[in-house]
């Protein structure tokens, strides 16, 4: 291949697909290259009655480019469903929806190669050569979406089967619970729709559903007002300013911003226990158990859960026949950049150095850049891994890219003051 891309995209997820999106009509040759073969977002947690946390605005490109013709609302109106969707009156619509709005952007976008895996990458000195399908490409510039990995507990690890394992691909698994004693670790929204789907019978009736948090109750995700000005560009910039160790904080602090249960999806399964314990007489079915942290996990005859309740600093054991495991994702990259990987700059804790436009420190990069998505919470905070700032954080790369302002991203005053203007100043008396 003789052309150089000026960007190359490694993985065409949500936030690869936006910077996609925002380039459809700028003069940069790009081209983003996919492993799979068609396109597919989180296909094994496509649950029945999963919602998206997010505001269908949000979408890959109308926050910053409102016109954009890859918006969700022009997917609505070539679907012939807009009325119809306004009309249903959703507080939230359907991951559903939203995934197969992602498949048919990616269907429209001309800069995308799917069933392209990027093999390998490596430094040429003044551009950046990428293995695809055994082909060279050439490309100056990377835009790399990190991926996720599911992340497992130690004790877990050896005991991985057909009957222990991670939530990631639970749609594709042909389960058969009938009369089992099923333990869903983890009390996030993944736990809460498993559970929602354990007690309406999705893999057959379960004799008994074990769900354990280590969250001192089935919390609920904040998605009030002031808590959702966390996910706005004013705030990013001002965190951004902030002293690592303070960033770290504040993002622990605001765990249940990101990382809650949908009120809805809380106010059905609370109806759905009333429903098992009070109409059916089945109270034995379902145990709920938070401020539970897993100690360990043997399997002799099934499976063997010791538990500590932080609530009163007990040991608990409780036995189960299938252990799924809801316990999230972990930030990595794809194995295509180990190469670069130890070229890249960190902090003291090992975190990977970003600037404002998302663009990785390398060593001897002469000017060429390496924006990495989707592995920045610790330096631009809760929004960086959430679909809420896709379309803003897509129009970072694409200014940073041009060299200048595309699209706004900016925004007027905001409402909190989050930093202090100017000096401190004595108190009056």
């Amino acid at each position: 291949m003789t052309q150089v891309l000026d960007l190359a995209g490694i993985g065409a997820g949500p936030f690869n697909l936006a910077v996609a999106a925002l380039l459809h009509e700028q003069p940069l040759q790009s081209r983003f290259f996919e492993a799979r073969p068609e396109f597919a977002w989180h296909p094994g947690l496509m649950l029945p009655g999963a919602l998206l946390q997010t505001s269908y605005l949000k979408d890959l490109v109308t926050p910053v480019d409102p016109t954009n013709p890859h918006s969700f609302l022009n997917y609505l109106v070539s679907h012939q469903r807009f009325y119809d969707f306004m009309n249903a009156e959703q507080a939230a619509i359907s991951r559903q929806e939203f995934a197969d709005y992602l498949a048919w952007v990616a269907g429209r976008l001309p800069n995308l190669a799917m069933n392209s895996p990027v093999e390998q990458v490596e430094d040429m000195g003044d551009h950046f050569r990428l293995q695809v399908n055994g082909e060279s490409v050439r490309a100056r510039n990377l835009c790399v979406a990190g991926g996720k990995q599911p992340y497992i507990p130690d004790c877990c690890k050896p005991l991985l089967s057909d009957h222990c394992f991670h939530a990631l691909g639970i749609a594709h698994r042909d389960l058969d619970l009938r009369g089992r004693r099923v333990a869903v670790i983890g009390g996030g929204q993944t736990g809460a729709e498993i559970v929602q789907n354990l007690l309406n019978d999705h893999w057959g009736r379960a004799e008994k559903v074990l769900w354990i948090s280590r969250r001192s109750n089935y919390l609920p995700l904040d998605e009030t007002p002031f808590t959702n000005d966390w996910f706005t560009p004013d705030y990013v910039d001002h965190f951004r300013q902030l002293p690592a160790a303070r960033r770290a904080q504040i993002v622990a602090e605001q765990k249940l911003a990101s990382d809650g249960i949908s009120p809805s999806t809380l106010k059905a399964l609370y109806q759905q226990f009333y429903r098992i314990r009070h109409l059916d007489n089945d109270a034995n079915r379902v145990a709920l158990l938070p401020n539970r942290e897993l100690q360990s996990l043997v399997h002799s005859s099934g499976y063997g859960l010791t538990l500590r309740n932080a609530f009163n600093d007990d040991l608990e054991y409780h036995r189960a026949d299938v252990v799924i495991l809801c316990t999230g994702l972990e930030e990595s990259l794809p194995d295509c950049m180990n190469e670069l990987r130890r070229r890249l700059h960190r902090d003291e804790a090992g975190r990977l150095l970003l600037n404002g436009a998302f663009s990785a420190r390398l060593d001897a990069a002469n000017g060429r850049r390496i924006y990495l998505l989707n592995v920045g919470r610790h330096s631009h905070g809760i929004s960086e891994p959430q679909l809420s700032l896709s379309a803003w954080r897509a129009a970072c790369v694409v200014n940073d890219l041009t060299g200048k302002a595309v699209y706004e991203t900016r925004q007027a005053d905001n409402f909190m003051r989050w930093a202090t203007d100017g000096a401190p100043q004595a108190a009056v008396a």
